[in-house]
């Protein structure tokens, strides 16, 4: 199940306990129309990928810290992290474009 991460002392819990695994981190508000449409993907991909990806959601109204630190302008934005460092992002609800960057940085 994706995580709904509650404030940035919860966000860095969540990249501590991932270690190794690639944490998709996604962005999102729930007035977004287009992270409406991702979010059942992004389920999807948390159980196809689950031995080897962690994926969290950020909501930008109530973790404004967060989205201010990664500079997030747009929703959804997805942060690839692996430990703890930011290896990879993007911007828009695009689902194969999400896929391939998990399976890329998993391989």
């Amino acid at each position: 199940m994706v995580y709904i991460v509650k404030d940035s002392a919860d966000f860095n819990n969540k990249l501590e306990s991932a270690g190794d695994q690639l944490v998709v981190v996604d962005f999102f508000a729930t007035w977004c129309g287009p992270c409406k449409v991702i979010a059942p993907k992004l389920e999807e991909f948390q159980n196809k990928y689950a031995e080897k990806v962690v994926i969290v959601k950020v909501d930008v109204d109530e973790c404004e810290d967060l989205a201010a630190q990664y500079n997030i302008s747009s929703m959804p934005t997805f942060l690839f992290i692996k430990r703890k460092q930011v290896v990879q992002q993007f911007s828009g609800a695009n689902a194969e474009k999400l896929e391939n960057h998990i399976k890329q940085l998993t391989e």
